[in-house]
């Protein structure tokens, strides 16, 4: 399967089989992590690290990734770059994406809700990367998707589960004081909805997503014969689940016209529903359902430590995870890794 120089800034502009690919050697790259087969694909090149926020597992997983394919990973702040923005004269993106293109393999970016005007602009800064340079781009989360965790979120899933078709996935909004981004709910909707699970969004009036997302999920589930709901009744929605997902996420109306996001309002709302939090109690309604979280888990708020740090939570596989999804990724856009398809979903005792 030929990848070379494919942009990936969501899972849904990829096909199933380009997905299964990646998701495929991932596992393989999982089970014989340091295998000669993997460790000169990268030798020599640089994959380039734009980082307009901070991160934990985002900079490492790919920094890692980077050198156990043979390459370097360089890490790049805006703050230390002179780039035109709204009150600053600087290098245009045109200029800077050609320029970028010149010096590495691959370009990973990382832009969420605090550093936008309104929803929308992180994709559309990461498209614009996409049209002028000539190197593959990687959404290393946007204000609209996240890819690398959908990934990493089937993987670990099937791991525990074998198989997900036809499973329940619980989406479920959690009380927090972090004022969350959509893309990592929405890029787990998109993806897992392809794969075929029946889907399960649950959260208080007010915290709709993205309208246009929704009903990408909707035609993925009625593409793949499953069921996609979305309910305000938390509890009814614990009810047969296989995987329950909790995160905070903000509403709509988080952004202000000039001033942006406004976490201090998000964060004060959303501790108003103290209720809407994983615990083991909801738990209990679920087909013994696997817990899994994108981190950082706002313990206590989203879910409870009990729930977190139990046996059927999965956050720390998923976000080993990364890892693996991300070296498969850059091998199959980023170098000329002649991939055939062909393992199953790699089970482990649950």
């Amino acid at each position: 399967m030929n990848l070379f120089g494919k942009h990936l800034l969501c899972t849904q502009e990829w096909s199933v089989d380009e997905l299964e690919a990646v998701l495929s050697l991932a596992a393989e790259m999982k089970k014989d992590r340091f295998s000669a087969k993997y460790t000169s694909l990268l030798q020599h090149k640089s994959f380039l690290m734009f980082f307009y926020n901070p991160s934990v597992r985002t900079r490492q997983s790919f920094e890692a990734a980077a050198t156990e394919l043979g390459g370097h990973a360089q890490y790049l702040e805006p703050s230390a770059m002179r780039l035109k923005t709204a009150k600053t004269a600087g290098e245009i993106n045109e200029d800077a994406a050609h320029v970028m293109s010149r010096y590495g393999c691959g370009l990973g970016i990382r832009i969420l809700e605090d550093k936008i005007q309104k929803y929308g602009d992180g994709d559309k800064f990461l498209r614009e990367y996409c049209q002028y340079g000539t190197i593959p781009v990687v959404s290393m989360a946007h204000d609209k998707f996240h890819p690398c965790q959908g990934l990493a979120d089937v993987q670990g899933a099937r791991e525990k589960l074998g198989s997900i078709k036809g499973k329940k996935l619980l989406m479920v909004w959690g009380s927090g004081a972090l004022a969350r981004s959509w893309c990592s709910v929405q890029e787990s909707l998109l993806i897992n909805s392809r794969l075929g699970m029946n889907v399960t969004l649950a959260y208080p009036q007010g915290y709709d997503l993205d309208p246009e997302v929704m009903a990408d999920v909707k035609k993925n589930c009625q593409a793949a014969g499953t069921k996609f709901e979305i309910t305000h009744d938390q509890v009814e929605a614990y009810r047969g689940a296989d995987i329950v997902y909790s995160r905070n996420w903000v509403t709509p109306q988080a952004y202000h016209p000039e001033k942006g996001l406004q976490k201090a309002q998000e964060i004060e709302a959303a501790l108003k529903y103290p209720d809407w939090i994983t615990d083991a109690r909801k738990m209990k309604l679920t087909n013994n359902a696997l817990f899994t979280h994108p981190m950082p888990v706002d313990r206590g708020h989203e879910v409870t430590d009990e729930v977190c740090s139990g046996p059927r939570s999965i956050i720390y596989d998923v976000a080993e995870n990364r890892l693996h999804v991300q070296k498969a990724i850059m091998a199959l856009t980023m170098s000329k890794f002649d991939y055939k398809p062909s393992a199953k979903p790699q089970r482990v005792a649950a």
